[in-house]
């Protein structure tokens, strides 16, 4: 299907751009931004389970059930709202507490090798272990989720993960990372009985993460555009196009059909609390490494001699320190505040930022004119018509999001 889509993509492209007056350099760079360039999901060989459709009905109804928290009104969905893209509009995740780094987008997230802004987990499964024990995203506990595994959904979990633990000796709360008396409760537990629970808790998040797998953002006006529609975007959105690709440098890390070259960077994002910047990806290597419910963990399903990325992962790279993913801009026009703590209000201020090009309050900014000869872009210069055609073209990048097996 994708190869047929491709190959009439290909056969438009020439006829849209000669239209337009595209170079074959530029129609290269655009046709790799068309939504039917991007590949099959990658497969993760650490969750055994992700192309199940029994895990994935699992997991969905896990992702809305608001049990999965200490006040019981806390679901995933909670923050990954459907009705706003899988995401919650607010500049700081918001659970039982205020977070401190705003809620990211989870369509195509099984398309990153790293997840959360600062790369501190290497599986979508593992990404959704992380807020249901964080005190201020669900504040749950691990014995308590296990214990609503074994009462809401016995029948379904057992029928992909097989058995569940035995609930006999079980305290009501118990969890490494929890409250003093939680922690406490945890340490009593024989090894045997951690591990269980740990396992359940495991299949738990790569139940979750079966369901995200099947979130994927639908078509564009860029697409449309892209495929040969030349009236699918406006003159000032084609301006804006141009920049996009080649003045404006977005490219450089939009890039590909999900707008992300899923790195991270460090483009002098002023910090919420200049006290305390945010150092970004460059703590979360040694998070990723030492995490049980890492691709390399007793907890994942990856055979011998996997796990690559995680085994040779830089730990002394410079670049990382105040350096955050770059997110996907499709639906970006959807999403505001911007940025990893929300800094930036609008699009039309996202766009000064780059102009900008601040000096970083931690780490080097990749933007930073202050050493120009170590900088690794040149500067961006628009002026006030230019910004606006770019902002225009911003918004012309939502779209649908489709769920796996249901109309789009």
């Amino acid at each position: 299907m994708k190869a047929t889509l491709w190959l009439a993509l290909a056969a438009l492209l020439p006829l849209a751009a000669a239209a337009s007056g595209w170079t074959e350099a530029e129609r290269t760079t655009l046709a790799s931004l068309h939504i039917g360039k991007l590949p099959a999901t990658p497969a993760d060989a650490s969750n055994a389970v992700e192309a199940s459709p029994e895990a994935a009905a699992l997991g969905k109804r896990l992702f809305f059930d608001t049990r999965l928290s200490a006040n019981g009104r806390v679901a995933c969905a909670s923050c990954h709202a459907p009705e706003r893209g899988f995401q919650d509009g607010r500049p700081l995740g918001q659970g039982l507490a205020t977070g401190s780094r705003r809620t990211m987008p989870i369509a195509a997230a099984s398309h990153g090798r790293w997840f959360f802004w600062d790369g501190r987990k290497d599986s979508l499964w593992s990404q959704a272990l992380g807020p249901l024990e964080d005190g201020a995203e669900h504040g749950a506990n691990r014995v308590q989720l296990v214990r609503l595994l074994a009462g809401g959904y016995r029948r379904d979990y057992e029928a992909v993960f097989g058995p569940l633990p035995a609930l006999a000796g079980l305290p009501a709360a118990a969890s490494p990372l929890g409250t003093p008396a939680e922690r406490e409760a945890w340490t009593r537990l024989p090894a045997a009985q951690q591990d269980a629970v740990n396992r359940a808790f495991a299949n738990l998040g790569k139940a979750i993460a079966a369901y995200e797998r099947g979130l994927m953002p639908g078509e564009t006006r860029l697409d449309r555009y892209i495929a040969g529609d030349a009236s699918a975007l406006s003159a000032q959105e084609v301006r804006g196009l141009r920049l996009f690709i080649g003045k404006a440098q977005c490219v450089s890390c939009h890039a590909g059909p999900l707008l992300s070259d899923q790195h991270f960077h460090n483009t002098g994002v002023a910090p919420r609390n200049p006290l305390q910047p945010d150092r970004g990806r460059a703590p979360a290597v040694a998070r990723a490494q030492a995490d049980p419910f890492n691709c390399l963990g007793p907890f994942s399903d990856t055979p011998p001699g996997g796990c690559a990325e995680l085994s040779f992962i830089a730990t002394d790279d410079e670049r990382m320190e105040g350096a955050f993913k770059t997110p996907g801009l499709r639906n970006v026009a959807e999403r505001a505040p911007f940025m990893h703590a929300g800094q930036i209000a609008t699009l039309e201020d996202v766009v000064v930022h780059y102009v900008a090009a601040p000096d970083a309050a931690v780490g080097r900014s990749e933007l930073a004119r202050a050493d120009r000869r170590r900088a690794e872009r040149r500067p961006i210069a628009l002026n006030a018509a230019e910004a606006a055609d770019l902002v225009a073209l911003l918004r012309a990048l939502s779209g649908p999001i489709c769920e796996r097996g249901k109309p789009c």
